[in-house]
């Protein structure tokens, strides 16, 4: 049984716009669990947090090298650590957004390790909703950005046919659903509320699911008449592109890709790993935003994916990072009431029988991701099981 008796918060060694860190009153509240917290040096210092802030005189709470943050019994890391893996000694839970279902390479190096991992964006509850997520904040800070490209081109967001401008949503999940809502607004309620005070044609948006996106033809119709393409899917089957690259020429010469999914490529695994909107780059918190001539477009772009078709892209790997503390109070208080859990059980006893948050926590482990696999391949491999 895994006892967990220490807690390790690493810095994010990542782009320079990436500030986010969990917030002093969330570890202050760690020790409240008895935990002995050790902090990277640096940490949080992009925020304009200094050590005084974290310690606050509690003599649980220390800095340390990047080596002994991630040498806690528990490690608890936004962005998952891929460089860091073996700096943790086996044993260690690793709790991060670890993307099982799209990061299928993670796997082994979890288990040659012998981590003991938690996936943030796995921890769901009864109804298969996530626990740990801030998808508003995907969605509008990713429309955000796509409705000032487009009042760069057209003054107060108005077409030149003065018609409302055409937003096409692809999935109708948790970022689905805010992406209408983001759309319709213009992306930022202040904007919107000024385009009503001057009588604009506003924004219509329309939103698909997979019974429509498997049918060509209509997918392309739809496309022609398409001012933002919006890609918010969940995918059965991340092999596969949404928005094969040849698509992409039906869009008019305005529009604008949004990637809501930011999901990887990934070409050495079997099946490979595609984006949804297949041959677009992907971004992050210094450089967000794609021109079609970009010298960069090709940079995050798996070898052999076609890239012909073009059209501006917006797509960030960390769209809550635009309001980083913001963006972490919510993180920390969807947190707060697992950790006490995690701790009070531990990782090896955490159980799908438990209590609510036990039950989600256990759902988020690399144990459940297995079994669920070797469950699904029972089925959908083996056809005595049909």
């Amino acid at each position: 049984m895994t006892i967990i008796k220490s807690i390790g918060f690493p810095r994010m060694e990542l782009e320079p716009g990436e500030k986010r860190v969990f917030l002093p009153d969330f570890i202050q509240r760690m020790t409240d669990l008895g935990l002995r917290v050790m902090i990277e040096e640096g940490y949080g210092s992009r925020l304009g947090f200094s050590q005084g802030d974290y310690r606050q005189g509690n003599n649980k709470v220390f800095f340390s090298s990047r080596d002994e943050a991630f040498g806690q019994d528990l490690v608890l890391i936004l962005r998952a650590p891929d460089d860091d893996f073996n700096r943790m000694k086996p044993g260690t839970v690793l709790m991060s957004m670890l993307h099982y279902p799209t990061h299928p390479n993670r796997i082994p190096r979890f288990q040659a390790l012998g981590l003991k991992t938690i996936s943030l964006d796995s921890i769901v509850n009864d109804n298969d909703v996530r626990l740990v997520e801030n998808m508003k904040a995907v969605a509008w800070n990713g429309l955000e950005v796509a409705f000032d490209l487009l009042e760069d081109v057209w003054s107060g967001l108005v077409r030149p046919d003065e018609r409302p401008i055409r937003a096409l949503v692809l999935g109708t999940g948790m970022v689905g659903k805010h992406a209408v809502d983001a759309a319709v607004h213009l992306g930022n309620v202040e904007r919107n509320n000024e385009h009503i005070q001057k009588n604009g044609p506003g924004a219509i948006c329309r939103a698909i699911g997979r019974n429509v996106t498997h049918q060509p033809e209509a997918v392309k119709t739809l496309l022609k008449k398409t001012d933002i393409l919006i890609d918010a899917t969940q995918r059965r089957n991340p092999s596969k592109p949404v928005i094969p690259n040849e698509w992409i020429q039906f869009l008019p010469d305005h529009a604008i890709l949004v990637d809501l999914s930011v999901d990887p490529y990934i070409p050495e695994t079997d099946p490979p790993v595609v984006r949804g909107i297949e041959g677009i780059p992907k971004g992050d918190l210094d450089k967000y935003v794609f021109q079609p001539d970009d010298p960069d477009w090709t940079d995050t772009i798996a070898p052999g994916v076609p890239t012909q078709h073009r059209r501006t892209a917006v797509t960030c790997y960390s769209w809550p990072g635009f309001h980083p503390e913001a963006c972490m109070l919510h993180y920390g208080q969807q947190l707060d009431p697992m950790m006490s859990v995690l701790v009070e059980k531990g990782y090896d006893d955490l159980s799908p029988e438990g209590g609510y948050f036990e039950r989600a926590l256990y759902r988020a482990t690399l144990k459940a991701w297995r079994d669920q696999q070797e469950e699904d391949f029972l089925w959908n491999g083996d056809k005595s099981y049909s």
